[in-house]
């Protein structure tokens, strides 16, 4: 075949993002343009701009090949933020592995509570993760005292490596909640695992994610209520709860208790302050 001829046949980027987006719309995934978008730049190793300023181009072959690899792998449900590994969260770029949750929007609703704080104040992050939270508000604070705790090895590695690739001066410790911190923070902000047991959970949650971050007890509060139970006096405590908890979770604490909505309208965090 004239090499003309292969040229023409080669697909275009609107013709790959076209045809990736029909698979995974048939797959059930929620925002397909927006995932085989994702996935082509990664794939290119462009940003998503050139694939509009591209569209008409014919898509090199390896590229065209990466890009279908990734393309089943999405199509099985497997998170976006995974795929490529990282996930952006407030103003920074998190790595991203099945070591830990996918940070979610509305979790960035705790670092607003954490700006709230006075000048040089100290705050915990505990269950870290992957170290959003901390590494968000060490971000945009740089003079509070932020320390991240998690139980799990893999997660906290993963927390760690963030800080060391950002520069952030936050401290990750092992603890199982604040068990064996021994000192005092002006502020603790938790976002704990709060899905009732046997839940239903999208695929992209119950398949990858890990489920140790996921499941609270039967009412998806067990965590929670172990945090609030150990917890020293501390003027500030920032709690992400799951849709119907806030009242529950409200009822637990003391002094002035405000529910905070996300963007949804979902009472998303509750914080108390002494």
């Amino acid at each position: 075949m004239p090499e003309a001829a292969v040229a023409a046949a080669a697909p275009t980027v609107a013709g790959a993002l076209r045809d990736a987006t029909a698979v995974l719309a048939a797959a059930g995934c929620d925002t397909p343009r927006l995932d085989a978008e994702l996935l082509l730049a990664h794939a290119s190793g462009v940003g998503r701009e050139r694939l509009v300023l591209d569209a008409r181009a014919a898509l090199d072959p390896s590229a065209l090949a990466r890009f279908d690899a990734l393309v089943v792998r999405r199509a099985a449900r497997e998170p976006v933020a995974y795929i490529i590994g990282r996930k952006a969260f407030r103003w920074i770029m998190l790595h991203v592995d099945r070591r830990a949750l996918i940070p979610r929007p509305e979790t960035e609703l705790l670092v607003e509570v954490g700006l709230t704080l006075p000048f040089g104040a100290s705050v915990v992050d505990v269950g870290t993760g992957s170290g959003a939270v901390a590494l968000a508000l060490a971000d945009e604070r740089p003079d509070l005292t932020v320390v991240g705790t998690d139980m799990d090895p893999g997660a906290l590695t993963v927390a760690c490596e963030n800080g060391m690739r950002l520069g952030s001066k936050v401290e990750f410790v092992r603890a199982d909640l604040l068990d064996g911190v021994d000192r005092r923070f002006d502020a603790v902000l938790a976002n704990l695992p709060y899905v009732p047991d046997g839940a239903e959970l999208p695929p992209e949650v119950a398949r990858y994610e890990p489920i140790s971050a996921l499941f609270g007890g039967s009412d998806g509060l067990d965590v929670i209520r172990r945090v609030i139970a150990g917890l020293p006096d501390v003027p500030v405590l920032g709690l992400e709860v799951g849709a119907g908890q806030a009242p529950a979770v409200a009822a637990m604490l003391a002094g002035s208790v405000e529910v905070v909505r996300d963007l949804a309208g979902h009472e998303r965090v509750v914080v108390a302050r002494r």
